[in-house]
C-alpha cells in the first residue's frame, strides 16, 4: 500500500475514533504527528481530503477538518438514499439463501439479547451490526465506482451518527426492528419492496440528525 494511502487510512480512523475532531483546524504538522506518516505522505494525502469533503483549506486560518451542519446531514443521507436503494432491490433479486439467513441471524441475536438486558456491549455490537448490514448491501453490488463513492459518504454518516444519531439504548430494539422490516421484505425478493422498507428507515434516521 502507499503512503498516501496508508495516510488516508490512518486519518480516517483517527476521525471516526473522536482524536481529530469535526470542525477543528489542523497543520500538516499536526497531521504527520498523528498519524505516523512522513510530511511527503500528508501532502499527497490534502488533495484527496479535500477532494472527499473531508478537509478544507480556510484563507489566513489553515485547514479545517469537515463540521457537521444541516447541508451535510442533508445531502449525505440523499446521495445514502440513492446508492443503497438500488442496492437493497439488487440484493433482494439476487442474494443467496446463506447470505439472507446470516443478516437475520445477526439481527435477531441483538433483538433477542435486548429483550433481555441492553448493555453497553450490546449497543456496541448492535451499531456494528447496523454498519454491517448496509456496507454489505452495497457490497453486493459487486461495483468497485458505487463502492468508493459510498465509503466516503459512509465516513461522514459515520461522523454525524457520532454528533447526532449513534445507536443509544434506548432505540436499540426501534433501529434493529427497522432492519428486520428491510431483512423481512429483501426475504419477498421484491425489489420494490425492499426499496420502500430501505428508505423508511433512513428517513428515520435522517431525521434523528435533523431532530425532528
Amino acid at each position: 500500500m502507499k503512503l498516501r494511502d496508508q495516510a488516508y487510512d490512518s486519518f480516517t480512523e483517527n476521525l471516526l475514533s473522536r482524536r481529530i475532531l469535526p470542525g477543528q483546524f489542523t497543520t500538516q504538522r499536526e497531521l504527520s504527528a498523528l498519524t505516523g506518516m512522513p510530511l511527503g505522505a500528508i501532502r499527497e494525502l490534502i488533495p484527496r481530503l479535500e477532494a472527499d469533503g473531508l478537509l478544507k483549506t480556510v484563507p489566513q486560518r489553515g485547514m479545517q477538518i469537515t463540521h457537521i451542519d444541516l447541508d451535510l446531514v442533508r445531502n449525505a443521507f440523499q446521495l445514502r438514499l440513492i446508492l443503497e436503494a438500488e442496492a437493497a432491490a439488487e440484493f433482494a433479486l439476487t442474494a443467496t439463501e446463506d447470505e439472507r439467513a446470516e443478516i437475520e441471524k445477526n439481527h435477531q441475536d441483538i433483538l433477542d439479547e435486548a429483550a433481555i438486558s441492553i448493555t453497553d456491549d450490546l449497543v456496541e455490537r448492535a451499531q456494528n451490526v447496523d454498519w454491517a448490514f448496509h456496507d454489505t448491501l452495497i457490497d453486493h453490488l459487486n461495483n468497485r465506482i458505487i463502492s468508493d463513492i459510498y465509503r466516503v459518504n459512509s465516513i461522514k454518516i459515520r461522523l454525524i451518527r457520532q454528533e447526532l444519531t449513534r445507536i443509544q439504548p434506548e432505540i436499540v430494539i426501534s433501529v434493529i426492528g427497522d432492519h428486520m422490516k428491510i431483512i423481512e421484505a429483501l426475504n419477498t425478493r421484491d425489489p420494490e419492496k425492499a426499496k420502500l422498507a430501505l428508505c423508511e428507515h433512513l428517513e428515520n434516521s435522517r431525521n434523528r440528525a435533523l431532530q425532528i
